[in-house]
């Protein structure tokens, strides 16, 4: 089970805040765990997104004619860089309304770079190999995380009111996402239940 914690964004969010365990677990409708979900905590009050986390540099690699990580969740602000570490030749593609971008063609050992600032979900492709596809989620808050192959994260928030909400690109839910309010006061335990399409939309779907 993944666990995040953001000292200085709980420090942002006020020098009375507690911090709460919010554990969050993504379930089909079958009970089977649905790993690469972005769960992401908005408080009520707000909470800016750290310098220092917006200075981090992220990685999506071409690894294996393949994107990895599948889901990549990175804070408003932040750099990913795209290394390919294939043998073979890729050209990255987004065409998504938040960001669309080219990587013209580039081998192994080679890399590009690129800010993300706007919140929302870009969807990548390669023109060469139509079988590769992965998604950058860039959310607008510090708490964030993906779940892992137990389908489970955990985040250290401050108490008070907020919306958690979870997004899986193949999530059957309007933007692939869903949402709830909730007053936290100590540790939480949330549950979803989701139904998740067979096939993800691509990057010239998305």
């Amino acid at each position: 089970m993944k666990y995040l914690f953001l000292l200085p964004a709980l420090l942002l969010a006020g020098s009375q805040a507690t911090a709460a365990d919010l554990t969050v677990a993504v379930s089909d409708a079958g009970g089977k765990p649905v790993p690469n979900t972005v769960v992401t905590w908005i408080p009520a009050a707000g909470a800016a997104i750290p310098a220092a986390e917006k200075g981090k540099v992220f990685v999506m690699s071409q690894q294996n004619v393949q994107f990895l990580p599948y889901v990549l969740a990175v804070p408003a602000g932040a750099t990913v860089n795209f290394p390919n570490k294939d043998r073979v030749n890729h050209h990255v593609y987004s065409f998504s309304p938040v960001q669309p971008f080219q990587f013209p063609l580039y081998g192994k050992g080679k890399s590009h770079i690129m800010k993300f600032d706007r919140p929302g979900t870009v969807a990548l492709g390669c023109n060469i190999h139509d079988s590769m596809a992965a998604y950058i989620r860039v959310v607008d808050t510090p708490f964030y995380a993906t779940t892992d192959g137990t389908g489970r994260v955990m985040l250290k928030v401050p108490d008070g009111a907020g919306s958690l909400a979870i997004w899986h690109p193949g999530l059957d839910a309007p933007e692939h996402q869903m949402a709830r309010a909730l007053k936290l006061a100590g540790p939480s335990a949330q549950t979803f239940s989701v139904k998740v399409r067979p096939s993800a939309p691509t990057a010239g779907q998305y």
